[in-house]
């Protein structure tokens, strides 16, 4: 049965009966089971952030969850302050998808729609944000980067934010060093530079001295979600080494 989607539709709404569809599927439950195969046919219980969402948007008459975040978008928005929302939305998105264990081995569409996401958020925020904006999306990107295994890539961005941070300090908190120091450990960890100990330490000094204990908890909790290994090529050759300059070594 087709459901409408209701007035005041939240696309942070929908996003977690995405989620919580994609758990219960996970855990074998009968019900999610069958509404995920009346439009996957062949779907198991390992089911992608991607599927339930589709899922849901068929469940609404759309044709996919792109459709249905535009519907939701033009219900919500009326037209304005777009950039704002599709910044929200693309960001929350997309730390959804990192959370959830994206990796260089999650499929070529899961990591191409996370990187083109934080991609455009940063886009929209740059529109209409503050340079610390800007500096919370070069970080974003280099999250999903590193985290696909894109360490070059990861390391432009994470320098970014360090040197956005360094060139407008006033406009920043003090868990942006924190959050800094986290991404450029992460590109020289993935990398396998020498320094990424090192860095790695200091990623955890900042954070200990961060103002605000949730801060910390969050800076913490970060740090301790991995990837940290090194990435390895396809042909089984680790890749280049990148240092805390975030340059390609």
């Amino acid at each position: 049965m087709t459901r409408t989607i209701p007035d005041n539709a939240d696309l942070g709404q929908l996003r977690a009966q995405a989620k919580e569809l994609r758990r219960a599927a996970g855990n074998g439950n009968p019900a999610a089971l069958a509404r995920v195969r009346a439009v996957l046919p062949g779907a198991g219980p390992e089911l992608s952030l991607r599927d339930a969402q589709f899922t849901v948007a068929r469940e609404y008459g759309l044709p996919g969850w792109r459709e249905l975040a535009a519907a939701v978008v033009a219900q919500q928005s009326g037209g304005k302050d777009l950039h704002r929302w599709f910044g929200v939305e693309l960001n929350n998105g997309t730390w959804d998808v990192l959370d959830g264990g994206l990796s260089e081995h999650s499929p070529v569409a899961d990591r191409e729609q996370a990187l083109y996401a934080a991609y455009a958020s940063t886009y929209h925020w740059m529109q209409i944000g503050t340079v610390a904006n800007q500096g919370r999306g070069e970080y974003m990107i280099a999250s999903v980067a590193a985290a696909v295994g894109l360490v070059d890539v990861a390391a432009r961005h994470a320098a970014r934010y360090a040197e956005l941070i360094d060139a407008h300090p006033a406009a920043f908190a003090d868990w942006d060093r924190a959050f800094a120091a986290e991404g450029l450990a992460r590109v020289a960890a993935r990398s396998g530079a020498g320094d990424a100990a090192a860095l790695r330490d200091e990623a955890e000094k900042l954070a200990g001295e961060l103002a605000d204990p949730e801060d910390i908890r969050i800076v913490r909790e970060r740090l301790a979600r991995g990837p940290w290994e090194r990435v390895a090529t396809p042909t089984g050759q680790t890749g280049a080494g990148v240092g805390s300059s975030g340059q390609v070594q």
